[in-house]
């Protein structure tokens, strides 16, 4: 059996985890090939329906059965076989459905004869109903009744996400988060994943690792991670990524702003929508933000608010495109309940 700790290999994932002898995982999340035609290294994503669905079948079984009882899954997929996967987690596997997520992100593919396809699915599973990690404090946002009203009832650390995403752009070949691999979801996207279904110090399963984000942003955040991929090519640049990381740990240790500092603050800003100026001129919200940032990197020296609101605005103009846009106050409308 190879060893899986903390390893990016190389080889069909079916095939490794097959050799796994008892449940590891306490998070999985998959991206997998979506039978679209997509050009990858070693794989043909172009088979026959049928074909496509045992296969699919045979990763999701390995995946479920080396995901521990109090185990979370999360797997991302296009409008094909949504529906599928989602019959088979939950009629075959008996696995409880938390969440359809619908990522909506910039940037989409555009079309001449159809609308243009702006969203993925991220289906979100547990093993077990009662008991599964949902660490909600880590994720929560700063709701409208805190931006617009200061309304003494708001819950004092924010509100949960909906379940449609829109706060990540699809990684585009001019961002600087861009490693070359053809399909790459946002390191911001699955650190929201990973800090809500696991706990530091759990292990992370990808079965597919492409870019190699998941075992970068579980390394980022103090996670064990397993990752596979059929391509040399693809494997190596992942490894290459994560020695280039640092995380928590280094983090805790260091003074002023880092890199994984940096990448929180962007992460958090892009999240919270809350338009620069404002959160910069509105001390309650920049008090909340900054204790919602301090949470998340775990400093022995915890950053100030004027820490905070100059390393915004020395960030600004280094913000992705859609954080460009929030930075520039484009109001958003709507009040949450």
């Amino acid at each position: 059996m190879p060893k899986l700790e903390d390893q990016i290999l190389c080889g069909d994932c079916v095939a490794i985890l097959q050799e796994a002898q008892e449940p590891f995982a306490d998070l999985v999340f998959a991206d997998p090939p979506f039978n679209i035609g997509y050009k990858y290294d070693k794989y043909h994503d172009s088979r026959a329906s049928g074909k496509y669905l045992d296969w699919t079948r045979d990763w999701i079984g390995q995946c479920v059965r080396v995901l521990k009882p109090q185990g979370s899954i999360y797997i991302a997929i296009g409008d094909e076989y949504a529906a599928h996967i989602k019959l088979i987690l939950e009629d075959e596997h008996r696995l409880t459905l938390r969440n359809w997520i619908i990522w909506h992100y910039t940037f989409g593919q555009q079309t001449k004869v159809k609308f243009a396809r702006a969203h993925t699915h991220i289906l979100y599973f547990v093993k077990d109903p009662k008991r599964f990690t949902f660490n909600d404090d880590l994720v929560r946002v700063i709701s409208d009744r805190q931006k617009k009203y200061r309304d003494s009832r708001a819950y004092p650390s924010g509100k949960i996400p909906d379940d449609v995403w829109n706060e990540y752009p699809r990684i585009c070949g001019t961002f600087s988060e861009r490693t070359g691999h053809p399909c790459q979801m946002p390191e911001s996207l699955l650190a929201r994943i990973i800090r809500t279904s696991s706990n530091e110090g759990d292990w992370v399963l990808d079965p597919f690792c492409g870019s190699g984000v998941t075992a970068t942003v579980a390394h980022k955040l103090g996670r064990r991670y397993t990752t596979i991929d059929l391509s040399e090519d693809y494997v190596e640049a992942a490894k290459k990524r994560i020695d280039d990381s640092v995380g928590l740990s280094h983090e805790a240790k260091s003074e002023g702003w880092t890199e994984h500092a940096d990448s929180e603050l962007r992460w958090l800003f892009g999240e919270n929508k809350v338009p620069l100026s404002q959160l910069r001129d509105n001390r309650f919200l920049l008090t909340l933000f900054t204790k919602k940032l301090n949470q998340r990197v775990q400093k022995k020296s915890p950053y100030t608010t004027e820490q905070v609101s100059k390393r915004l605005k020395q960030l600004a103009s280094s913000l992705s495109p859609l954080d460009a846009a929030k930075a520039l106050e484009l109001e958003t409308t709507g009040v949450e309940e």
